[in-house]
């Protein structure tokens, strides 16, 4: 497998770069975060095509129980405020959010949102209603689901693979593993990375500060490595703990973010700016 950059997941530096681009005024957009609606904010901030890569995780709709004591977690640790979307506005909501996402990414650029099934079919609407292009219906596939009476356990996530230009979207096919390396169990590494079911942990922050939902490292840097370059500028316009960013500036590229929810924030910004993965909580 290709070497990225070494890092260790409970401690990192981060190095601030000097931003030489701005938004629609004077202010830089990126290796910023804004504690601001993203629909007004990507339209506050964000120049028309301005963004290599969107990676994102929008709320999901289900009046979902944010400290709920999931996963065996403590609630305490679990930070408060998770913000909802009604599902009779989900629609509406997401052509909103989607309309200046594709404003702002590049005709090369790619977009990546997280969905449970509730309200994948609006996603699917919107997305072609704006002509954005579904790449892939990707699969992440994590280690557990919640405890289920009723019905069978979902333990799955549906990953939209989009973009705005398919002649002009990039793709890097062998940025994790070379063309003829072999995987240990046989046939061909990049083939078997490529396959549209990921299997990858969720992260357990046991005695840590926390969102109550994040994306594993690991999940972020596979799409980075495939849908990106060092340099490029990768946009969260949901990004709850900072994991988009924190990763993307892990992995040599710049970011912008929002988060209107002030706790979680707070939190990300923390994370940016100190250079600290993982927060410990205060007992």
């Amino acid at each position: 497998m290709k070497s990225g950059l070494v890092y260790c997941l409970k401690n990192f530096h981060l190095r601030r770069k000097n931003p030489i681009m701005q938004a629609k005024g004077n202010a830089p957009f990126f290796n910023e975060i804004f504690n601001e609606d993203c629909i007004a904010g990507m339209q506050a901030h964000l120049p028309d095509g301005s963004v290599d890569l969107v990676i994102t995780d929008p709320p999901f709709g289900i009046e979902f129980q944010a400290k709920k004591a999931n996963y065996n977690r403590k609630g305490s640790r679990v930070l408060e405020g998770y913000n909802e979307i009604k599902g009779t506005d989900y629609l509406d909501f997401t052509r909103q959010w989607l309309t200046q996402v594709k404003r702002v990414l590049k005709p090369s650029g790619s977009l990546y949102i997280f969905s449970g099934w509730n309200y994948l079919k609006e996603l699917l609407i919107v997305l072609d209603e704006l002509d954005l292009h579904l790449v892939n219906h990707l699969i992440w596939k994590y280690q557990f689901g919640l405890v289920t009476k009723r019905k069978y356990v979902t333990s799955h996530y549906h990953v939209l693979f989009c973009s705005l230009d398919e002649k002009q979207r990039r793709f890097f096919p062998y940025a994790r593993f070379d063309k003829d390396e072999k995987h240990p169990d046989g046939g061909s590494a990049h083939y078997k990375d490529k396959e549209d079911v990921w299997i990858i942990p969720r992260e357990y922050w046991n005695g840590d500060v926390k969102t109550p939902t994040k994306l594993p490292a690991e999940l972020i840097r596979k799409i980075l490595a495939y849908s990106s370059q060092p340099g490029d500028l990768v946009l969260d316009p949901f990004l709850g703990s900072g994991q988009v960013a924190v990763v993307s500036h892990l992995e040599g590229r710049r970011y912008a973010g929002f988060e209107i929810v002030p706790e979680y924030f707070k939190f990300a910004k923390k994370r940016l700016d100190t250079g600290s993965y993982r927060l410990k909580a205060e007992e």
